[in-house]
């Protein structure tokens, strides 16, 4: 991997990556559709690049696959492209809408063929390239890898094999341009490699930082936030502990330790019955494909967590710490979508307890070390919040203040 300033793509309605949903069901039967790579996401054909913004890092990239305009047009197209599901009607946009900070709020978890639902909920795609390992459970290691798996799970795009995809992008002359442009390969070169790598490009550049957090962190703009967000910079830092997971740099701020953790959200499913759920999961994990079906597919298996990549024991109910920016716009949260607003995480984290379980309970046997009551006021709840809501970078701005609009509307849990 290198290092460089990777352009950030600014083109307006913009979509990004595939679902993650998931719950195994009978596939649909194909049904024909027309259409064309030329008739798909024309907001493509006028992409802008710019340079990192303020809070982000250079961002790495594989040797074998750097980022270029002709690249992050062809993989805008290709995820929008509803052909690659089995009933014409899911593109990878379909759970990643940017008018939605690329999430598909108020939903859980994600819908796919059939409006089927899965056991996890989508995650923004934003800033997604500086992850270490993609999805909740950290089982692909790059967005190259990441990118092909929900074409074939049962309810996401649901199709076959990759063998659909290739024959409709060496067959459409708009891709047959697109990808000689891209890769400098004829039709019958083109391989679902190619396709991968163009939507990981795209992914590349779906980055976001300049959010007034970062103006106040690191463009010395003292009045970009509010005395009260600055109270709730100091709960952050301190009595709330946020930033030994949710990391925050010297010089920019990924928010996320790149690690994975069970803070405990999910595990009261399996809590009586976690050797059989593994054992289960064991059984029918032959592939990588299966573990896919199986983690998507089975709401009990899904929250096994990290342990389906691992197979470690104390991995057992981890998932992966996902970035803070934007977290105003992308409600509801968590790997299962089970925290509406931003109000009930940050109670979660107080009491170590989701607002929707037993406050009684024990925390589960699994459950990581830094992950106690926080025993925090009102008050510096309240304030830890408005902190949070300063992560929103300008263009998600009206996303944000849709979801925090609906999150209003949420009664809280007596």
């Amino acid at each position: 991997m290198t290092k460089r300033a990777i352009p950030i793509l600014l083109a307006a309605g913009a979509l990004a990556l595939a679902p993650a949903c998931g719950k195994k069901n009978a596939a649909p039967k194909a049904e024909a559709v027309e259409t064309a790579a030329a008739d798909i996401a024309p907001a493509a054909a006028g992409v802008s690049i710019g340079t990192v913004p303020l809070g982000l890092p250079a961002l790495a990239e594989p040797a074998d696959n750097p980022t270029t305009t002709e690249k992050v047009r062809l993989g805008n197209i290709l995820f929008n492209d509803k052909r690659f599901s089995s009933t014409g009607e899911v593109s990878c946009a379909t759970c990643h809408d940017p008018a939605k900070a690329f999430t598909d709020g108020p939903l859980a978890v994600s819908e796919g063929i059939n409006k089927l639902t899965g056991t996890r909920n989508a995650p923004t795609v934003v800033n997604a390239a500086f992850y270490s390992a993609q999805f909740w459970d950290g089982r692909r290691p790059s967005l190259e890898e990441q990118s092909g798996d929900p074409f074939l799970n049962p309810v996401e795009m649901n199709l076959p094999s990759h063998d659909a995809i290739v024959k409709i992008v060496r067959e459409d002359s708009s891709y047959q341009t697109m990808f000689a442009e891209a890769f400098g390969v004829d039709p019958a070169a083109i391989t679902i490699d190619h396709v991968k790598k163009a939507i990981a490009a795209f992914e590349r550049t779906i980055i976001s930082g300049n959010s007034p957090f970062d103006r106040w962190r690191y463009g010395g703009e003292a009045d970009a936030i509010s005395e009260q967000a600055r109270r709730g910079f100091d709960v952050y830092m301190n009595a709330g502990r946020c930033v030994s997971c949710h990391t925050i740099g010297e010089t920019h701020a990924l928010f996320t330790d790149n690690k994975f953790h069970n803070v405990g959200i999910g595990f009261s499913k399996i809590a009586n019955d976690a050797e059989k759920v593994v054992g289960e999961f064991l059984r029918v994990a032959k592939t990588d494909q299966a573990v896919d079906e199986a983690v998507l597919g089975d709401a009990k298996i899904s929250e096994i967590g990290r342990f389906a990549v691992s197979r470690e024991l104390q991995d057992i109910g981890q998932f992966k710490t996902p970035t803070l920016r934007n977290i105003a716009a992308t409600a509801p949260y968590m790997h299962d979508g089970s925290l509406r607003t931003l109000k009930e995480v940050v109670d979660f984290y107080n009491t170590t307890i989701s607002p929707h379980e037993d406050q009684k309970q024990d925390p589960n046997p699994f459950q990581s070390g830094g992950v106690r009551p926080l025993n925090l006021t009102q008050t510096q709840k309240d304030d830890l919040t408005a902190f949070l809501e300063t992560l929103t970078s300008p263009e998600y701005e009206p996303a944000a203040k849709a979801s925090l609009a609906g999150q209003a509307k949420i009664k809280p849990v007596k």
